[in-house]
């Protein structure tokens, strides 16, 4: 059954401004995670903040599959409509309630707990979000264009990343006409705009919601009283649909989610944390890269539709294990700077030294802009160091450079060695959609792609940023040791998709 072309659209735009959203209001907890970490964690250790941080930001994927068997149950039993429009209520209203939570100075450790709460509660109803979208657009389109269509959903996630980013630039410079203030300013109360802000956008969103119509063929399969008693057990405990839901998850998902959380997430982190670039370039060049990327979900998601949806995606998966070292030895070697000579600071003065009668240590005060000669520009800053030894000369203090900024030529051969692994992300993730639902019948089909979907992504994916920050923690002297994760999750997935995945096309979504 399909619906008028001039249906269709208005039924996807009503889809993915709703996912859309959802996906702003779960991601810019991670674009936000360094500051984040300073808020709602103790200070003295910064490490183990950013790493506290990205496991509470980690475990609203873990709690996704949960997400996906409540909500999934319920949209096969009551409906597409309702529940996709319950998960949008709950994640807004999490969102808007981080923007709210008073700071670790202020409550303790009832920072973290509520801020880990609210994560769960976030990740909970986006379990419940993807799949209700996704079967709700499949059950609309016409069998010759599901990958077209449905990789129009697909591109939500992205943008809800490139919105997310590009709030926050825009709150970290208008909050102040000096960028010093603005910027100190955003790290003290500003980051709380883009949580609050979500709320007026979750609401256009249930309004256009409320107008939507059921499923065409949930409806009819309702009405003709054959929807499903119980959707997890014929899910998870009928021999036949349980293979295709581990198929579904180790042939496709697995590797899909860690394809898309290294080329976006762990890009951005790394670029950030390691390359040291200043955070104003690391969020524009990852804004660019999902700009001039976007499009290709639906140019995959079509091409799908011709060929078949295997190929393409593991075909993402193989050049992301392929490339993945490549591109970021690129990075490393684009941001080094210890072979440069820098030249006069841009600013007068040497940094402050005085001494903390406190902790009787010497700290820096101050920092100085420098620029080197081939156009980076960083700056220098001696942070909280320790000196047993007053005595000490102070010049021996160790140097660390933050800020960092990248001259033109540099800053677009990051743009687009960004752009490639976004390309690779298009691949796997925009026939993604088509080749779940055309693995589940109708009445099951909710809960059924749900659960893969999300324990691939929120799991497997979900992890990669925390997993990545971890072993570079763990084997110090490897910068690409976090890129072992991925490489080894795709690399896994690739065989068994390789060997058991079909790539025949199911012109028939119903039963």
């Amino acid at each position: 059954m399909s619906t008028s072309n001039k249906s269709i659209w208005k039924i996807i735009g009503a889809s993915s401004v709703g996912t859309l959203i959802e996906w702003y209001d779960f991601y810019i907890f991670g674009s936000l995670a360094t500051v984040i970490a300073s808020q709602f964690f103790p200070k003295d250790n910064p490490t183990a903040a950013l790493l506290s941080t990205l496991a509470t930001f980690a475990a609203g994927f873990i709690v996704r599959p949960f997400g996906a068997l409540v909500f999934g149950r319920l949209g096969d039993i009551v409906g597409r409509k309702y529940t996709f429009l319950l998960t949008l209520i709950i994640m807004g209203g999490s969102t808007f309630a981080i923007g709210l939570i008073p700071s670790y100075e202020s409550i303790g450790f009832a920072a973290p707990i509520i801020v880990l709460i609210l994560r769960l509660l976030q990740g909970l109803a986006l379990g419940g979000e993807y799949g209700g979208a996704a079967t709700y657009v499949a059950e609309h389109a016409p069998a010759n264009k599901r990958g077209y269509y449905t990789s129009w959903i697909q591109t939500t996630a992205t943008l809800g990343l490139f919105v997310s980013l590009g709030v926050i630039l825009l709150v970290r410079q208008s909050l102040d006409s000096d960028p010093a203030v603005s910027i100190r300013k955003f790290n003290d109360w500003g980051w709380r705009i883009p949580f609050l802000v979500s709320i007026l956008l979750v609401i256009v969103s249930i309004y256009i919601r409320l107008k939507m119509n059921e499923s065409p063929l949930f409806a009819k399969l309702k009405a003709e009283g054959k929807t499903s008693v119980n959707p997890l057990k014929e899910s998870f405990v009928h021999k036949a649909n349980l293979k295709m839901v581990l198929l579904a998850l180790f042939g496709a998902t697995m590797g899909q989610g860690v394809v898309w959380y290294t080329g976006q997430f762990y890009a951005q982190n790394f670029i950030e944390t390691v390359c040291k670039i200043d955070f104003g370039q690391s969020r524009t060049i990852l804004i660019w890269a999902i700009l001039f990327a976007t499009p290709f979900f639906v140019v995959f998601g079509s091409w799908s539709d011709k060929v078949g949806r295997k190929w393409i995606m593991l075909g993402g998966m193989l050049l992301a294990i392929i490339f993945y070292k490549p591109i970021y030895k690129q990075f490393l070697s684009l941001s080094d700077t210890t072979a440069y000579q820098a030249i006069t600071p841009t600013s007068a003065g040497e940094p402050q030294i005085k001494r903390d009668t406190v902790a009787n240590n010497i700290i820096t005060t101050t920092s100085v802009k420098k620029i080197f000669t081939d156009g980076y520009a960083y700056t220098q800053k001696n942070v909280d160091t320790v000196f047993a030894d007053l005595s000490k000369p102070v010049a021996q203090a160790p140097v660390m450079y933050i800020d960092k900024k990248l001259p033109a030529g540099t800053y677009w051969t990051f743009v687009f060695l960004v752009f490639v692994q976004v390309i690779f992300v298009t691949m796997v993730y925009g026939p993604i959609a088509a080749f779940l639902v055309e693995m589940f019948p109708t009445r099951i089909r909710y809960t059924s792609m749900s659960l893969p979907y999300h324990i691939g992504n929120g799991v497997f994916g979900g992890l990669t940023p925390f997993i990545a920050l971890l072993l570079t923690t763990i084997n110090t002297g490897d910068k690409l040791v976090g890129l072992m994760y991925p490489i080894i999750v795709s690399a896994i997935c690739f065989v068994i998709g390789a060997l058991y995945v079909s790539n025949k096309i199911d012109p028939d979504v119903s039963d």
